[in-house]
């Protein structure tokens, strides 16, 4: 039977297939769009599982936070091309909003459903790689940062305050922020030194050992510094330790107290997440 193009259209517009895909999804149902549609994605979730082998080592992190809850997700697809791709990031969008506003975690079906079929439209191996969500109470506050326009870091910050208005206070907002930014750069593995496992700390001082054992140095010397080589080592891996990305002259901890001192409060850093896309997990 004849094919009206003014259907092949509509099909495209509705499911993002291509025009002769649509065109031979409308003549094999004999014109029935419906039927053309569940063939379309019949056809379309085929060509995924054919592509769920292939390497997705692109991707962009979406955030979303609301008062109480926020959430951090990585979509990964194959090419940056597709990572920029607005139908890519509005999906993504919605979906991490969906995350936390429905508290759904990562293998929740209908996010699952999402990623799949953008994967069908866009014919990529696209998936939903990783997602997490972080809680705060009526004395904590998280700050989120994305950057750049292809999304590839993202980042979650949480703040805690003895009194809840201090996380209002315009100073504490800019801290928040200028932290998510610092993580960003920086990159902490690990919060504070009470996050650093005991078996990497042992396995570090064991390396700074056998570093400075050829030093011909007094035993009471060579533990000196072995200290020095830990204590700048965790200076370099813990947040709160490491030099604030505004100013290096300061911790991020010192940072945090002179703050505290000059509102007449306490306020922490207790939480973290970054996210890079395509990074080893």
């Amino acid at each position: 039977m004849a094919i009206n193009a003014a259907d092949v259209k509509r099909l495209r517009e509705k499911t993002g297939a291509g025009m002769m895909d649509c065109k031979k999804a409308l003549v094999k149902a004999d014109g029935d769009f419906d039927r053309a549609e569940t063939i379309l994605k019949e056809m379309g979730l085929a060509a995924v599982a054919k592509r769920a082998d292939r390497s997705a080592d692109e991707g962009r992190v979406f955030t979303y936070v609301s008062p109480r809850i926020a959430g951090i997700m990585e979509l990964s697809c194959e090419t940056d091309f597709v990572a920029r791709n607005e139908q890519f990031a509005e999906t993504g969008t919605g979906m991490i909003k969906d995350a936390v506003e429905s508290n759904k975690n990562a293998d929740d079906a209908g996010l699952q459903a999402k990623a799949t079929e953008l994967a069908t439209t866009i014919k990529e191996n696209i998936q939903l790689r990783r997602l997490e969500k972080m809680e705060a109470d009526a004395t904590e506050k998280i700050f989120d940062y994305i950057h750049g326009e292809a999304g590839s870091v993202g980042v979650l910050v949480k703040l805690r305050a003895d009194k809840a208005a201090l996380l209002s206070d315009e100073q504490v907002l800019t801290l928040g922020k200028d932290l998510t930014l610092h993580a960003a750069a920086f990159n902490p593995p690990y919060l504070n030194e009470s996050k650093v496992e005991s078996s990497y700390l042992a396995e570090q001082e064991r390396i700074f050992q056998a570093q400075a054992a050829n030093m011909d140095k007094p035993a009471q010397v060579i533990q000196g510094i072995v200290k020095g080589k830990l204590n700048k080592h965790l200076k370099e891996i813990c947040f709160t330790e490491q030099g604030f990305v505004k100013d290096e002259k300061r911790s991020v901890a010192q940072v945090l107290k002179d703050l505290s001192k000059e509102l007449g409060g306490t306020i922490e850093l207790v939480d973290y997440r970054v996210y890079r896309a395509g990074e080893a997990l």
